[in-house]
C-alpha cells in the first residue's frame, strides 16, 4: 500500500486507536488533541509526530482525519484546518454531525482548493480499537477513492453513498436503528424478569433465531448484570438523536418511536446514567 502524510485531530476513545492504525500501517501520521497530554500518552505508544497545534497538523499533510464533538467543533476545526492545509490535499471528518454542517464545509473546502468526505463511522470503541469500524461516507467519488485505502485500515468496509452530507444522514439512519433495537431489548429483557424466566437462557435461544442482533449478542448479557460503566455513552447517543431529529423536522419524515426513547434516554440521565453505555434503557423499567 502507497503510504501518505496524514493528521489525526481529535483523540477521544475512537480517534486514539484510529490514529494508531495509520501509523502500524506505515503512514507519517502526525497527532493533534486539545488536551496536549492525551498526545503525548499517544506517541509514547506508537511511531508518529504530536503537532504544536491546529496549523501544525495541517500544514503539508495529504489527508487530515479530524473527530471531534460536535457541529460548533466541526466548524471551528475544520475552519482552521482548511485555512492551512495545502491545495489538494483532503480533510475527512468522522464526527457525527448534521449534514448541513458537512455540506457548507464542503462548499468552504472546494472555495480553498480541498476535498471534504463526511465520514462518520459505527462499531463504537471495540470497533475502533480492532480495527473493524463501517464508515459512511459523503462527497466526492475523487476524494473518496483517494482516502478510502487509508481508512481501509481501521475499517472493514467504507461506501461512498452520495454527495456530502449522504454520510452523515445514513448515521442519523443507523442511530434511529439502534435506539429502536435496544429499547426493545430492554423491554424484553425487564418482561423475562418479571415473568421468572432465567434470561441468560432464554437469550442464548432467541439469538439464534430472527430476534438476533448486534445488541443481544454483544450487550445482554452485561444488560443483566447490570453492567453500563462502558461503550456508548447516553449524552453521545441523545446528542446523535437530536441531530435527527432535527433533519426529521427539515425533510417532514416522521420518527414517534425515536422521540419517545429519546426521552427515555432522558430519563436515564436523570438517574445518574449520562456517561452509562446506550443499552443501559433497562436501568429505567427496572426503578418501576
Amino acid at each position: 500500500m502507497n503510504t501518505s502524510k496524514v493528521s489525526f485531530v481529535g483523540l477521544g476513545v475512537m480517534g486514539f486507536p484510529m490514529a494508531g492504525h495509520l501509523a502500524a500501517a506505515g503512514h507519517e501520521v502526525t497527532v493533534f488533541n486539545r488536551t496536549e497530554a492525551k498526545a503525548q500518552e499517544w506517541a509514547r505508544s506508537h511511531p508518529g509526530k504530536v503537532a504544536k497545534s491546529l496549523d501544525d497538523a495541517a500544514n503539508g499533510q495529504d489527508i487530515v482525519f479530524m473527530c471531534v464533538g460536535d457541529d460548533k467543533d466541526v466548524v471551528a476545526v475544520a475552519s482552521q484546518l482548511m485555512a492551512n492545509m495545502k491545495e489538494g490535499a483532503i480533510l475527512v471528518d468522522h464526527t457525527t454531525a448534521s449534514a448541513e454542517v458537512a455540506r457548507n464545509m464542503h462548499s468552504k473546502a472546494k472555495e480553498c482548493r480541498l476535498g471534504f468526505i463526511d465520514a462518520p463511522v459505527s462499531g463504537g470503541q471495540a470497533g475502533a480499537e480492532n480495527g473493524q469500524l463501517t464508515i459512511m461516507c459523503g462527497g466526492e467519488q475523487e476524494h473518496f477513492a483517494r482516502v478510502e485505502p487509508v481508512m481501509a485500515c481501521y475499517s472493514r468496509h467504507s461506501q461512498l453513498l452520495g454527495d456530502c452530507g449522504s454520510g452523515q444522514l445514513a448515521k442519523m439512519m443507523n442511530q434511529i436503528c439502534i435506539a429502536g433495537i435496544v429499547q426493545g431489548l430492554a423491554e424484553a429483557l425487564h418482561f423475562g424478569q418479571q415473568a421468572g424466566l432465567d434470561c441468560e437462557q432464554v437469550i442464548n435461544v432467541i439469538s439464534k433465531g430472527a430476534a438476533q442482533s448486534w445488541q443481544m449478542e454483544n450487550r445482554a448479557h452485561t444488560m443483566l448484570k447490570g453492567e453500563y460503566e462502558f461503550g456508548f455513552a447516553v449524552d453521545w447517543m441523545r446528542k446523535d438523536l437530536a441531530i435527527a431529529l432535527n433533519e426529521a423536522r427539515r425533510n417532514g419524515s416522521t420518527l414517534a418511536l425515536t422521540a419517545l426513547v429519546d426521552q427515555y434516554y432522558a430519563d436515564v440521565q436523570k438517574l445518574g446514567g449520562n456517561r452509562w453505555d446506550t443499552s443501559s434503557l433497562l436501568t429505567r423499567l427496572n426503578k418501576k
